[in-house]
Formats: structure tokens, C-alpha cells, sequence
């Protein structure tokens, strides 16, 4: 019994030694791949096109592999890096793809250019990157490549209607907040003078009017 309750005590040793291995592994790796907030990009039939990819890690990366593959089965483009010193190694490039991006800079760029694109072409591009430097890590990010005969103009007739209402408002709510600042200012100018007018009279002279208090109520001393 106490051979069998050692035994428990040391699996769950081992499982929870594991649980913060996988912890501190997936901490440990910080590779991302975008393409950018918006995964959807258009072009025309018969034009280049660019394909954006960036990756990000921060712990760097040594004999980086980054691929290239259409709708996740054909491979358009394959590269390594050695390190940040040095720029992409093409190990294999479809004759119409060609790497526009640099890795030396500030971001690790490994975007691509197509050229002479058609109808064909349209579909899922995913961006692939493995890092060995990260116990081979791996993340990828997909765009969506849209082929068109022309490119429509986007319509902001309602875009134009909506800022002009509120912009409208905005001025009316303005106009309304200054009206009442000046209606404000008038009120207290006027009750400031009706206080002005009531000390004023307060003190005036009632002799000449036969008020009470004047000189026509005070009656001559009677003659001895």
C-alpha cells in the first residue's frame, strides 16, 4: 500500500513537472505570421500582384524555412534565412513569383510579387514560416487572392450621406450650446442690473413727492 501511494505521488509529480513544461514551451515561443488586417486582396487580370507576409519572434531566428503554397497543396515559393545579418535564400521560386520583401530591416518582410496573373490564380496563399531556433516552431497566416477584369469603384454615396448628418448634428448641438451661453450671459446682466436699479431707489430723496417721511408731513413748532 504505501509502494502503490509512492507511485501515485510520483505520477503526479512527472504529470505536473509536464503541464509546466508545456507552460513554460508555450511562453517560451513567440513566432507570428500576418499578412495584414485585411486577408482579401484584388487584382487585375493580367497584372502583378503582391502577396504581403510578415513574421515576428523575439527570441530571433537561425536557418529560418519560409514557404509559399496555393490553396495548401502547391508550393510557389521557398525560402531560407541564415540569420537577421543576411538576406533570403531561394531554394525553389515559381517563374512567375518573386521575393519582394528583406528580412535585414526593421520588420522581417518575405512578401511576395506575381506577375501576369489570370482568372486561374485566384484563391487561398498561405504564408508558412518554421523556426528551429524555437524548437522548430511553426505559424503560418493565409490571403485571399481575388482576380478581376476591372477593378469597380467603391460607391460613398452612403458613407458621404452619414458624415454629413453627423457632422450636421455635431454643428447643430454647437449652435445650441453657444445660444444658450449667450441667453445665460443676457439673464445675468439683466438680473445684475435690476439689483443696481433696486439699491438705487432704495436711497432716493422723498421730499419733493409728499411722501411719508417728506418735508410736507413735518408740521411747524406751535408759537409760544
Amino acid at each position: 500500500m504505501a509502494a502503490d501511494g509512492s507511485s501515485a505521488r510520483l505520477c503526479r509529480s512527472w504529470l505536473a513537472a509536464a503541464l509546466l513544461g508545456l507552460h513554460l514551451f508555450s511562453m517560451a515561443v513567440t513566432l507570428e505570421v500576418s499578412v495584414g488586417k485585411n486577408n482579401l486582396v484584388m487584382a487585375l487580370n493580367g497584372s502583378e500582384v503582391q502577396l504581403p507576409c510578415i513574421f515576428t519572434t523575439c527570441i530571433g531566428f537561425k536557418d529560418l524555412d519560409f514557404t509559399w503554397y496555393y490553396n495548401s497543396i502547391d508550393l510557389i515559393y521557398h525560402g531560407n534565412i541564415k540569420n537577421k545579418a543576411s538576406e533570403p535564400m531561394v531554394l525553389f521560386a515559381d517563374p512567375r513569383v518573386r521575393l519582394i520583401g528583406t528580412t535585414t530591416g526593421k520588420e522581417n518582410n518575405i512578401s511576395i510579387s506575381m506577375g501576369s496573373v489570370d482568372f486561374n490564380d485566384a484563391g487561398k496563399y498561405t504564408c508558412h514560416v518554421r523556426n528551429p531556433k524555437e524548437m522548430n516552431a511553426e505559424h503560418n497566416a493565409t490571403i485571399i487572392l481575388k482576380v478581376v477584369q476591372e477593378m469597380v469603384p467603391v460607391d460613398n454615396t452612403l458613407t458621404r450621406i452619414i458624415l454629413g448628418a453627423v457632422g450636421g448634428l455635431v454643428g447643430l448641438l454647437i449652435l445650441i450650446l453657444v445660444i444658450k451661453k449667450i441667453v445665460l450671459l443676457i439673464l445675468k446682466k439683466s438680473q445684475e442690473k435690476k439689483k443696481e436699479c433696486l439699491v438705487s431707489s432704495s436711497g432716493i430723496d422723498n421730499t419733493e413727492n409728499g411722501l411719508p417721511g417728506s418735508k410736507a408731513d413735518q408740521k411747524a413748532p406751535p408759537k409760544a
